[in-house]
């Protein structure tokens, strides 16, 4: 379980370094000075400073040695003759950019001396994520060239926005390069094209019916059923015909969960919902699909955006149901499903680990680009206003506003996480037990 933990933190910090590092790279490109950005959150445990100034370096250096010989009047008949030795040394400079240092130790204060030096880039203690202060965001500095403040309602909405494209494109690149060394997919109907390659074909479980004879089996998302009754199976409708047809007899199941092999014996029953018998569960066959690179960066795109479309439906769907008053129908998950369902994840492969990162990602830019008060997306609201307007919501007005907003996210992510440490209690329980 402990390495449940240290990939769910892993997985957590690239999410969102990956964000905060789209925040900065724009803000950097608009010229807005970055004042820190850091890996992991406060306390500092050091932080370091680069840049760079203008020197004079000496390139080459050369001694020229000259002789000039003068005639002197003549003095007693004789002709004198004057010689003189010039020895010249000159040195050839350029000016020249040279790169300096600052290390910072501890969390102490950045002085002012230190602040003309730059962005902070830091290490810190808490390893979750990263974060990244820029100049102005909360509203000061609005005749400086350099703080967010000062820049265009666009410019604003852009850096705003950097996060969410990052993770965006974060995603996209999981999937590309999952797709070149092959990422498990539904074959269900699916046409995939003819130079795919497939490969670990199987039949898995993709949902669990509450209160059927799978649940009472402890069954559960992703096992794969390798036989019945010491028979294999080509596609699941086959399988399902075989069950269909021993209502009420014990069948022998032999299921494989990650690297481990299971017996279960489970007796159909006939399913109101199908009509038919069955133990349960909703199955799928599924195989290691791959791609040539130059179709995994197609089909990688082409799979990010209908990842991003199908969760915004979603959560279309779940607000829709909130708004009507007809409760929450999705199965939400807080950080201690998630992190479990991280460990699930990993245990299964490090191609499936990458998957659910790409969906993890996607995720976190749809959610932070809602226009809720303290989210990526209520800040632009707040920049639409402004602009519908012509001037500015009065800052601690909107201050105010986010702060109710953030309050109110972290009062659900506690309830969510309360929720999750019930299903999940038993796990946490286990790890408790052994580290005390």
């Amino acid at each position: 379980m402990f390495l449940t933990i240290i990939i769910f933190i892993i997985v957590l910090s690239v999410l969102v370094f990956a964000h905060e590092l789209g925040h900065f790279m724009m803000a950097r490109k608009f010229g807005v000075k970055a004042e820190e950005f850091g890996l992991g959150f406060p306390p500092r445990a050091f932080g370091l400073q680069v840049w760079r100034e203008r020197k004079l370096e000496k390139v080459s250096e050369e001694e020229a040695v000259a002789v000039k010989l003068e005639d002197a009047s003549p003095m007693g008949g004789a002709t004198i003759i004057k010689e003189t030795i010039i020895d010249e040394k000159r040195e050839i400079d350029i000016l020249g950019w040279v790169r300096k240092f600052n290390f910072i130790k501890g969390s102490r204060e950045i002085s002012p001396a230190e602040q003309r030096y730059g962005t902070v880039y830091s290490i810190n203690w808490l390893p979750l994520g990263g974060f990244v202060k820029i100049k102005g965001e909360n509203g000061e500095g609005e005749n400086e060239a350099d703080s967010f403040a000062s820049r265009p309602i666009w410019q604003r909405a852009l850096m705003l926005s950097a996060g969410v494209v990052m993770n965006v494109a974060l995603a996209m690149i999981l999937i590309i390069v999952g797709f070149m060394v092959g990422l498990p997919q539904s074959l269900d109907g699916s046409s995939l094209d003819a130079r795919a390659q497939v490969s670990d074909r199987k039949i898995q479980i993709v949902q669990v019916v509450k209160g059927s004879p799978a649940e009472s089996a402890a069954l559960i998302i992703g096992d794969t059923i390798i036989s019945i009754d010491n028979t294999q199976f080509s596609d699941f409708s086959e399988l399902q015909n075989y069950v269909n047809n021993k209502i009420g007899q014990q069948l022998d199941y032999k299921i494989k969960r990650g690297q481990e092999l299971i017996d279960v014996k489970i007796a159909p029953i006939m399913m109101s919902e199908t009509g038919r018998g069955g133990i349960g569960v909703a199955l799928s066959e599924t195989g290691i699909v791959s791609y040539p690179w130059y179709l995994a960066i197609l089909e990688g795109v082409k799979a990010t955006f209908i990842l991003v479309w199908v969760i915004i439906a979603a959560f279309y769907e779940l607000l829709k149901s909130l708004i009507m008053g007809q409760g929450v129908s999705a199965d939400l998950a807080g950080p201690v499903g998630i992190a479990t369902l991280t460990g699930e994840v990993a245990r299964m492969g490090f191609v499936y680990l990458m998957q659910f990162t790409a969906l993890l990602s996607i995720n976190l830019a749809v959610i932070n680009f809602l226009p809720f008060p303290a989210l990526d997306g209520g800040r632009v609201l707040f920049l639409i206003i402004e602009k519908i307007k012509r001037k500015p919501v009065k800052r601690e007005v909107e201050a105010v506003i986010h702060n109710v907003g953030f309050i109110l996210l972290m009062v659900l992510v506690v309830l969510v996480t309360f929720r999750d440490v019930a299903r999940f209690g038993g796990v946490f329980k286990g790890i408790w037990e052994k580290i005390f």
